[in-house]
Protein backbone atom coordinates (compact mmCIF):
# COMPACT_ATOMS: atom_id res chain seq x y z
CA UNK A 1 0.00 0.00 0.00
CA UNK A 2 2.77 2.78 0.58
CA UNK A 3 4.30 1.71 -2.58
CA UNK A 4 0.88 2.16 -4.53
CA UNK A 5 0.17 5.41 -2.05
CA UNK A 6 4.33 6.98 -3.54
CA UNK A 7 3.58 6.14 -6.69
CA UNK A 8 0.18 8.30 -7.25
CA UNK A 9 1.36 10.96 -5.36
CA UNK A 10 4.50 11.03 -7.52
CA UNK A 11 2.16 10.71 -10.55
CA UNK A 12 -0.23 13.66 -8.94
CA UNK A 13 2.88 16.04 -8.41
CA UNK A 14 4.65 15.37 -12.06
CA UNK A 15 1.24 17.00 -13.94
CA UNK A 16 0.93 19.39 -10.68
CA UNK A 17 3.85 21.22 -12.25
CA UNK A 18 3.44 20.37 -15.77
CA UNK A 19 1.16 22.52 -15.74
CA UNK A 20 2.71 25.49 -13.33
CA UNK A 21 3.97 27.84 -15.49
CA UNK A 22 4.94 30.24 -12.31
CA UNK A 23 8.70 29.93 -13.38
CA UNK A 24 11.75 28.24 -14.57
CA UNK A 25 12.71 26.68 -11.40
CA UNK A 26 9.51 25.15 -11.18
CA UNK A 27 8.83 23.71 -14.89
CA UNK A 28 13.37 22.55 -14.70
CA UNK A 29 11.96 20.51 -11.20
CA UNK A 30 9.31 19.27 -12.87
CA UNK A 31 11.01 17.92 -16.00
CA UNK A 32 13.61 16.09 -13.87
CA UNK A 33 11.29 14.96 -11.50
CA UNK A 34 9.63 12.27 -13.83
CA UNK A 35 13.35 10.02 -14.62
CA UNK A 36 14.63 10.53 -10.92
CA UNK A 37 11.04 9.25 -9.58
CA UNK A 38 11.86 6.53 -12.46
CA UNK A 39 15.31 5.40 -11.57
CA UNK A 40 14.13 5.23 -8.10
CA UNK A 41 11.09 3.12 -8.54
CA UNK A 42 13.41 0.96 -11.27
CA UNK A 43 15.68 0.14 -8.45
CA UNK A 44 12.87 -1.31 -6.43
CA UNK A 45 10.76 -3.04 -8.91
CA UNK A 46 14.32 -4.14 -10.00
CA UNK A 47 14.63 -5.51 -6.68
CA UNK A 48 11.47 -6.89 -6.29
CA UNK A 49 12.05 -8.95 -9.37
CA UNK A 50 15.02 -10.25 -8.40
CA UNK A 51 13.66 -11.27 -5.03
CA UNK A 52 10.67 -13.30 -6.58
CA UNK A 53 13.43 -14.85 -9.15
CA UNK A 54 15.24 -15.96 -6.48
CA UNK A 55 12.61 -17.84 -4.64
CA UNK A 56 11.70 -19.39 -7.99
CA UNK A 57 14.59 -20.64 -8.48
CA UNK A 58 14.61 -22.25 -4.93
CA UNK A 59 11.46 -23.74 -5.46
CA UNK A 60 12.46 -25.29 -8.79
CA UNK A 61 15.89 -26.32 -7.70
CA UNK A 62 14.00 -28.44 -4.71
CA UNK A 63 10.75 -29.66 -7.38
CA UNK A 64 13.42 -30.93 -9.99
CA UNK A 65 15.03 -32.80 -7.09
CA UNK A 66 11.76 -34.11 -5.51
CA UNK A 67 10.32 -35.08 -9.27
CA UNK A 68 13.83 -36.94 -9.97
CA UNK A 69 13.69 -38.96 -6.82
CA UNK A 70 9.50 -40.04 -7.86
CA UNK A 71 11.29 -40.71 -11.33
CA UNK A 72 14.42 -43.03 -10.02
CA UNK A 73 11.57 -44.88 -8.18
CA UNK A 74 9.46 -44.75 -11.37
CA UNK A 75 11.61 -43.98 -14.68
CA UNK A 76 8.39 -45.00 -16.99
CA UNK A 77 6.32 -42.35 -15.45
CA UNK A 78 4.60 -40.36 -18.37
CA UNK A 79 4.89 -36.70 -19.40
CA UNK A 80 2.18 -35.56 -18.05
CA UNK A 81 2.42 -37.23 -14.73
CA UNK A 82 6.12 -35.76 -14.63
CA UNK A 83 4.91 -31.84 -15.29
CA UNK A 84 2.28 -32.35 -12.85
CA UNK A 85 4.86 -33.60 -10.07
CA UNK A 86 6.67 -30.29 -10.45
CA UNK A 87 3.49 -28.16 -10.66
CA UNK A 88 2.44 -29.76 -7.50
CA UNK A 89 6.06 -29.52 -5.56
CA UNK A 90 6.64 -26.01 -6.98
CA UNK A 91 2.95 -24.30 -5.70
CA UNK A 92 3.81 -26.05 -2.01
CA UNK A 93 7.61 -24.62 -2.14
CA UNK A 94 6.99 -20.64 -3.92
CA UNK A 95 5.13 -18.49 -1.42
CA UNK A 96 6.60 -14.82 -2.85
CA UNK A 97 4.01 -12.80 -2.93
CA UNK A 98 4.94 -10.13 -5.69
CA UNK A 99 4.00 -12.58 -8.53
CA UNK A 100 0.94 -14.04 -9.68
CA UNK A 101 0.91 -17.52 -10.73
CA UNK A 102 3.43 -19.19 -12.08
CA UNK A 103 3.80 -21.36 -15.25
CA UNK A 104 5.86 -24.47 -14.54
CA UNK A 105 6.52 -27.24 -17.04
CA UNK A 106 9.17 -29.94 -16.60
CA UNK A 107 11.44 -32.49 -19.42
CA UNK A 108 12.58 -35.84 -18.42
CA UNK A 109 15.36 -37.86 -20.45
CA UNK A 110 15.64 -41.14 -19.49
CA UNK A 111 19.41 -42.73 -18.64
CA UNK A 112 22.28 -41.73 -20.79
CA UNK A 113 26.27 -42.14 -21.26
CA UNK A 114 25.52 -38.50 -18.82
CA UNK A 115 22.74 -40.24 -16.42
CA UNK A 116 19.45 -39.18 -16.27
CA UNK A 117 17.89 -35.67 -16.25
CA UNK A 118 14.94 -33.61 -15.39
CA UNK A 119 14.48 -29.44 -15.93
CA UNK A 120 11.84 -27.81 -14.41
CA UNK A 121 11.11 -24.42 -15.85
CA UNK A 122 9.09 -21.48 -14.57
CA UNK A 123 7.96 -18.18 -16.20
CA UNK A 124 5.91 -15.41 -14.72
CA UNK A 125 5.59 -11.63 -14.15
CA UNK A 126 5.28 -8.96 -11.48
CA UNK A 127 3.44 -5.75 -11.73
CA UNK A 128 5.43 -2.78 -11.51
CA UNK A 129 4.85 0.02 -9.44
CA UNK A 130 7.00 2.58 -10.93
CA UNK A 131 8.19 1.28 -13.88
CA UNK A 132 4.84 1.88 -14.77
CA UNK A 133 5.07 5.36 -15.08
CA UNK A 134 7.38 5.07 -17.85
CA UNK A 135 5.26 2.23 -19.99
CA UNK A 136 6.29 -0.67 -17.93
CA UNK A 137 3.50 -2.32 -16.40
CA UNK A 138 4.80 -5.39 -15.38
CA UNK A 139 8.16 -7.27 -15.43
CA UNK A 140 8.82 -11.03 -16.61
CA UNK A 141 10.83 -13.53 -14.86
CA UNK A 142 11.86 -17.06 -16.00
CA UNK A 143 14.41 -19.80 -14.75
CA UNK A 144 15.32 -23.05 -14.69
CA UNK A 145 16.46 -26.00 -12.91
CA UNK A 146 18.17 -29.27 -14.02
CA UNK A 147 19.01 -32.21 -11.94
CA UNK A 148 21.06 -35.68 -13.23
CA UNK A 149 21.35 -38.75 -11.50
CA UNK A 150 22.22 -42.35 -12.25
CA UNK A 151 25.68 -41.64 -14.43
CA UNK A 152 27.59 -41.37 -10.88
CA UNK A 153 27.28 -44.09 -7.83
CA UNK A 154 29.30 -43.32 -4.38
CA UNK A 155 31.14 -45.62 -2.23
CA UNK A 156 31.71 -44.14 1.04
CA UNK A 157 34.13 -45.37 3.54
CA UNK A 158 33.92 -44.22 7.28
CA UNK A 159 37.13 -44.94 9.17
CA UNK A 160 36.01 -44.42 12.90
CA UNK A 161 37.81 -43.59 15.80
CA UNK A 162 37.05 -46.13 18.35
CA UNK A 163 40.09 -45.50 21.09
CA UNK A 164 39.80 -45.06 25.06
CA UNK A 165 39.93 -40.99 24.67
CA UNK A 166 36.67 -41.01 22.90
CA UNK A 167 34.61 -42.09 25.99
CA UNK A 168 35.21 -38.42 26.94
CA UNK A 169 32.76 -34.90 26.55
CA UNK A 170 30.44 -36.79 24.77
CA UNK A 171 32.61 -37.59 21.62
CA UNK A 172 31.34 -41.28 21.08
CA UNK A 173 27.80 -40.21 21.72
CA UNK A 174 27.50 -37.35 19.38
CA UNK A 175 30.09 -39.49 16.82
CA UNK A 176 27.12 -42.23 16.79
CA UNK A 177 24.79 -39.50 16.37
CA UNK A 178 26.49 -37.51 13.49
CA UNK A 179 27.91 -41.12 11.66
CA UNK A 180 23.81 -42.22 11.63
CA UNK A 181 22.68 -39.18 9.92
CA UNK A 182 25.28 -39.21 7.67
CA UNK A 183 23.73 -42.63 6.59
CA UNK A 184 20.14 -40.75 6.74
CA UNK A 185 21.15 -38.89 4.22
CA UNK A 186 22.96 -40.72 1.89
CA UNK A 187 20.26 -43.07 1.80
CA UNK A 188 17.82 -40.15 0.79
CA UNK A 189 20.07 -39.67 -2.13
CA UNK A 190 19.58 -42.59 -3.55
CA UNK A 191 17.62 -43.84 -6.40
CA UNK A 192 17.84 -47.67 -6.44
CA UNK A 193 19.85 -50.25 -4.61
CA UNK A 194 23.57 -50.13 -5.40
CA UNK A 195 23.47 -46.30 -5.93
CA UNK A 196 25.07 -45.65 -2.67
CA UNK A 197 27.44 -48.11 -0.74
CA UNK A 198 28.37 -47.36 2.58
CA UNK A 199 31.26 -49.23 4.93
CA UNK A 200 32.27 -48.98 8.51
CA UNK A 201 35.66 -49.57 9.58
CA UNK A 202 36.14 -48.71 13.40
CA UNK A 203 39.60 -49.01 14.56
CA UNK A 204 42.12 -48.50 17.71
CA UNK A 205 45.46 -49.81 17.55
CA UNK A 206 44.28 -52.73 15.73
CA UNK A 207 40.64 -53.44 13.30
CA UNK A 208 38.97 -56.21 13.90
CA UNK A 209 38.02 -58.27 10.89
CA UNK A 210 35.91 -61.32 12.76
CA UNK A 211 33.04 -60.42 10.29
CA UNK A 212 34.59 -61.20 7.40
CA UNK A 213 37.20 -63.79 8.44
CA UNK A 214 37.89 -66.76 10.58
CA UNK A 215 41.11 -68.43 11.64
CA UNK A 216 41.36 -70.63 8.21
CA UNK A 217 41.38 -67.43 6.40
CA UNK A 218 44.41 -67.91 3.49
CA UNK A 219 45.45 -64.23 3.98
CA UNK A 220 45.93 -64.03 7.26
CA UNK A 221 49.64 -64.66 9.16
CA UNK A 222 49.70 -66.20 12.55
CA UNK A 223 53.59 -65.94 12.79
CA UNK A 224 53.75 -62.79 14.45
CA UNK A 225 54.14 -62.80 18.40
CA UNK A 226 54.61 -59.76 21.43
CA UNK A 227 58.16 -59.48 22.28
CA UNK A 228 59.21 -57.86 25.43
CA UNK A 229 62.09 -57.37 26.94
CA UNK A 230 62.55 -57.58 30.99
CA UNK A 231 63.83 -54.63 32.90
CA UNK A 232 65.08 -56.92 36.21
CA UNK A 233 62.50 -56.44 38.72
CA UNK A 234 60.74 -53.73 36.69
CA UNK A 235 58.29 -55.31 34.76
CA UNK A 236 59.23 -55.24 30.37
CA UNK A 237 59.40 -53.55 27.78
CA UNK A 238 57.59 -53.87 24.20
CA UNK A 239 60.16 -54.80 21.69
CA UNK A 240 57.00 -54.55 18.87
CA UNK A 241 54.26 -57.36 17.30
CA UNK A 242 57.25 -59.61 15.37
CA UNK A 243 58.15 -63.24 14.42
CA UNK A 244 60.21 -65.37 16.51
CA UNK A 245 63.52 -65.09 14.90
CA UNK A 246 63.36 -60.90 15.13
CA UNK A 247 62.71 -60.66 18.84
CA UNK A 248 65.37 -63.26 19.40
CA UNK A 249 67.60 -61.14 18.09
CA UNK A 250 66.18 -58.49 19.87
CA UNK A 251 67.29 -60.61 22.74
CA UNK A 252 63.36 -60.70 23.65
CA UNK A 253 60.79 -62.99 25.06
CA UNK A 254 58.13 -63.83 22.50
CA UNK A 255 54.74 -64.81 23.07
CA UNK A 256 53.03 -66.49 19.97
CA UNK A 257 49.65 -65.37 18.34
CA UNK A 258 46.93 -68.21 18.98
CA UNK A 259 43.90 -69.14 16.81
CA UNK A 260 42.16 -70.45 20.11
CA UNK A 261 40.43 -67.12 21.29
CA UNK A 262 41.46 -64.97 18.19
CA UNK A 263 38.46 -62.15 18.70
CA UNK A 264 39.19 -61.27 15.01
CA UNK A 265 41.89 -58.21 15.31
CA UNK A 266 44.51 -57.84 12.73
CA UNK A 267 47.70 -55.10 13.12
CA UNK A 268 49.64 -53.22 10.42
CA UNK A 269 51.33 -55.36 7.59
CA UNK A 270 54.83 -55.31 6.75
CA UNK A 271 56.04 -52.82 4.49
CA UNK A 272 58.84 -54.65 3.24
CA UNK A 273 59.63 -57.23 0.92
CA UNK A 274 62.50 -58.77 3.94
CA UNK A 275 61.17 -60.17 7.66
CA UNK A 276 63.33 -57.54 9.34
CA UNK A 277 62.33 -55.11 12.01
CA UNK A 278 65.07 -52.73 10.58
CA UNK A 279 63.88 -52.67 7.09
CA UNK A 280 60.40 -51.64 8.66
CA UNK A 281 61.58 -48.51 9.95
CA UNK A 282 63.66 -47.30 7.16
CA UNK A 283 60.34 -47.37 4.81
CA UNK A 284 61.83 -49.54 1.77
CA UNK A 285 60.31 -49.42 -1.87
CA UNK A 286 57.67 -52.33 -1.35
CA UNK A 287 55.63 -50.63 1.46
CA UNK A 288 52.91 -53.23 1.94
CA UNK A 289 51.02 -51.32 4.63
CA UNK A 290 50.69 -48.42 2.75
CA UNK A 291 49.50 -49.38 -0.01
CA UNK A 292 46.40 -51.45 -1.12
CA UNK A 293 48.06 -54.90 -2.40
CA UNK A 294 46.35 -57.56 -2.62
CA UNK A 295 47.19 -60.25 -0.24
CA UNK A 296 48.40 -63.65 -1.86
CA UNK A 297 49.34 -66.88 -0.15
CA UNK A 298 53.03 -66.77 -1.62
CA UNK A 299 53.81 -63.35 -0.15
CA UNK A 300 53.90 -63.52 3.31
CA UNK A 301 54.25 -59.84 3.96
CA UNK A 302 51.25 -59.10 1.99
CA UNK A 303 49.12 -60.62 4.60
CA UNK A 304 47.59 -59.55 7.57
CA UNK A 305 48.99 -60.37 10.75
CA UNK A 306 46.23 -61.84 13.47
CA UNK A 307 46.80 -60.61 16.92
CA UNK A 308 45.53 -61.38 20.33
CA UNK A 309 44.66 -57.78 21.09
CA UNK A 310 43.23 -56.93 24.16
CA UNK A 311 41.73 -53.43 23.33
CA UNK A 312 39.59 -55.21 20.11
CA UNK A 313 36.99 -52.64 18.91
CA UNK A 314 34.11 -53.64 16.74
CA UNK A 315 34.29 -55.22 13.69
CA UNK A 316 34.57 -53.80 10.20
CA UNK A 317 31.54 -53.66 8.12
CA UNK A 318 32.53 -54.20 4.38
CA UNK A 319 30.34 -51.70 1.83
CA UNK A 320 26.62 -52.65 1.65
CA UNK A 321 23.28 -50.28 1.41
CA UNK A 322 21.85 -52.27 4.01
CA UNK A 323 20.65 -48.88 6.11
CA UNK A 324 19.60 -50.46 9.43
CA UNK A 325 22.47 -53.18 9.49
CA UNK A 326 25.05 -49.88 9.05
CA UNK A 327 23.55 -48.04 11.79
CA UNK A 328 23.44 -50.93 14.17
CA UNK A 329 26.83 -51.27 13.58
CA UNK A 330 27.41 -47.61 14.58
CA UNK A 331 25.79 -48.56 17.82
CA UNK A 332 27.55 -51.00 18.79
CA UNK A 333 30.95 -49.03 18.64
CA UNK A 334 32.16 -48.56 21.82
CA UNK A 335 35.73 -46.52 23.23
CA UNK A 336 39.06 -48.77 23.79
CA UNK A 337 42.26 -49.16 22.98
CA UNK A 338 45.32 -46.79 21.83
CA UNK A 339 45.09 -44.48 18.30
CA UNK A 340 46.67 -45.69 15.23
CA UNK A 341 44.80 -43.90 12.31
CA UNK A 342 46.93 -45.43 9.28
CA UNK A 343 45.53 -48.72 10.23
CA UNK A 344 41.73 -47.30 10.04
CA UNK A 345 42.45 -45.25 6.64
CA UNK A 346 44.47 -48.38 5.18
CA UNK A 347 41.33 -50.78 5.77
CA UNK A 348 38.56 -48.08 4.80
CA UNK A 349 40.46 -48.02 1.46
CA UNK A 350 40.72 -51.85 1.18
CA UNK A 351 36.68 -51.96 1.50
CA UNK A 352 36.20 -50.05 -1.38
CA UNK A 353 38.35 -52.14 -3.59
CA UNK A 354 37.42 -55.16 -5.59
CA UNK A 355 39.99 -57.76 -4.33
CA UNK A 356 40.76 -59.76 -0.95
CA UNK A 357 40.48 -58.55 1.62
CA UNK A 358 37.03 -57.20 1.65
CA UNK A 359 35.62 -57.70 -2.23
CA UNK A 360 33.56 -54.63 -3.21
CA UNK A 361 30.69 -55.27 -5.26
CA UNK A 362 31.41 -54.85 -8.78
CA UNK A 363 31.30 -51.77 -10.60
CA UNK A 364 28.81 -51.40 -13.27
CA UNK A 365 30.38 -50.07 -16.47
CA UNK A 366 27.16 -47.82 -17.83
CA UNK A 367 28.07 -45.57 -14.15
CA UNK A 368 31.15 -43.63 -13.11
CA UNK A 369 31.86 -44.21 -9.40
CA UNK A 370 33.04 -41.54 -6.88
CA UNK A 371 35.14 -43.44 -3.62
CA UNK A 372 35.47 -41.68 -0.71
CA UNK A 373 37.08 -41.98 3.09
CA UNK A 374 36.05 -40.08 5.92
CA UNK A 375 38.47 -40.50 8.54
CA UNK A 376 37.56 -39.36 12.30
CA UNK A 377 40.01 -39.29 15.02
CA UNK A 378 40.57 -36.84 18.36
CA UNK A 379 44.10 -37.43 19.05
CA UNK A 380 47.38 -38.30 17.91
CA UNK A 381 48.59 -41.20 17.01
CA UNK A 382 49.94 -43.23 19.97
CA UNK A 383 50.68 -47.10 18.64
CA UNK A 384 51.05 -49.06 15.92
CA UNK A 385 52.78 -52.28 15.32
CA UNK A 386 56.09 -51.66 16.32
CA UNK A 387 56.27 -47.95 17.38
CA UNK A 388 54.56 -45.82 19.52
CA UNK A 389 56.35 -42.51 18.35
CA UNK A 390 54.22 -40.46 16.95
CA UNK A 391 55.90 -39.05 14.52
CA UNK A 392 56.90 -41.97 13.15
CA UNK A 393 53.59 -43.43 12.54
CA UNK A 394 52.57 -39.51 11.32
CA UNK A 395 55.06 -40.38 8.29
CA UNK A 396 53.80 -43.99 7.52
CA UNK A 397 50.32 -42.68 7.62
CA UNK A 398 50.94 -39.36 5.34
CA UNK A 399 52.63 -41.99 2.47
CA UNK A 400 49.06 -43.95 3.02
CA UNK A 401 47.27 -41.14 2.98
CA UNK A 402 49.35 -40.18 -0.37
CA UNK A 403 48.81 -43.30 -2.20
CA UNK A 404 45.04 -43.60 -2.06
CA UNK A 405 44.60 -39.63 -2.84
CA UNK A 406 46.99 -40.64 -6.40
CA UNK A 407 44.55 -43.97 -6.79
CA UNK A 408 41.65 -41.21 -6.91
CA UNK A 409 39.94 -41.53 -3.24
CA UNK A 410 38.43 -38.58 -1.53
CA UNK A 411 39.78 -38.13 1.58
CA UNK A 412 37.88 -36.39 4.18
CA UNK A 413 39.53 -35.85 7.80
CA UNK A 414 37.57 -34.97 10.82
CA UNK A 415 39.82 -33.98 14.12
CA UNK A 416 38.10 -34.08 16.93
CA UNK A 417 40.03 -31.68 19.29
CA UNK A 418 38.39 -31.19 22.62
CA UNK A 419 41.71 -30.86 24.81
CA UNK A 420 42.37 -27.76 22.65
CA UNK A 421 45.56 -29.28 21.25
CA UNK A 422 47.11 -27.62 18.27
CA UNK A 423 45.67 -28.91 14.96
CA UNK A 424 46.57 -32.60 13.63
CA UNK A 425 49.53 -32.07 11.11
CA UNK A 426 48.52 -35.53 9.59
CA UNK A 427 44.43 -35.23 9.81
CA UNK A 428 45.07 -32.16 7.78
CA UNK A 429 47.72 -33.46 5.51
CA UNK A 430 45.61 -36.38 4.08
CA UNK A 431 42.73 -34.18 3.66
CA UNK A 432 41.93 -34.32 -0.30
CA UNK A 433 41.93 -30.01 0.00
CA UNK A 434 42.09 -27.69 2.88
CA UNK A 435 37.56 -27.55 2.73
CA UNK A 436 38.16 -31.46 2.68
CA UNK A 437 39.56 -31.26 7.04
CA UNK A 438 37.26 -30.45 9.63
CA UNK A 439 38.57 -29.64 12.84
CA UNK A 440 36.42 -29.04 15.84
CA UNK A 441 37.02 -28.61 19.76
CA UNK A 442 33.38 -29.37 20.59
CA UNK A 443 31.71 -32.93 20.54
CA UNK A 444 28.72 -31.26 19.05
CA UNK A 445 30.83 -29.96 15.88
CA UNK A 446 31.21 -33.42 15.26
CA UNK A 447 27.19 -33.25 13.82
CA UNK A 448 28.27 -30.02 11.73
CA UNK A 449 31.07 -31.59 10.42
CA UNK A 450 29.36 -34.74 8.70
CA UNK A 451 26.47 -32.55 7.64
CA UNK A 452 28.87 -30.61 5.36
CA UNK A 453 30.51 -33.89 4.21
CA UNK A 454 27.20 -35.65 3.42
CA UNK A 455 26.03 -32.32 1.55
CA UNK A 456 29.66 -32.42 -0.62
CA UNK A 457 29.03 -36.38 -1.18
CA UNK A 458 25.64 -35.61 -2.98
CA UNK A 459 25.59 -36.61 -6.01
CA UNK A 460 22.33 -35.71 -6.66
CA UNK A 461 22.39 -32.15 -7.04
CA UNK A 462 21.54 -29.16 -9.19
CA UNK A 463 23.53 -29.50 -12.31
CA UNK A 464 22.14 -26.06 -14.05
Amino acid sequence: MFIRSFSDTARRIAKRFRSDDHGNVAMIFAITMVPLFGFIGAAIDYSRANAARSSMQVALDSAALMVSKDLGANPKMSASDVSAKAVSYFNALYTNPSTGSIAVTASYTTNTQNGSTVTVSGTGAITTDFMKIVGLPQMNIASASTTTWGSTRMRVAMALDNTGSMASSGKMTALKTAAKSLIDQLEAATRTNGDVYISIVPFAKDVNISSVASTSTTWLRWDLGQCTKQNGGYGSTALGFVTQTECTAMNGRWTATTQNGWTGCVSDRYDTTTNTLAAYDTLSTAPYNITATDPIMTARNTQFPAENYSDCPTSLMPLTYDWTALKNKVDAMQPTGNTNQAIGMAWAWLSLLQQNPLNAPAEDSDYKYTKAIILLSDGDNTQNRVSSTTSAIDARQKLLCDNAKTSGIVIYTIQVNTNNDNNSSVMSYCASNSGNYFSTTTASGIATAFAAIGNSLNQLRVAR
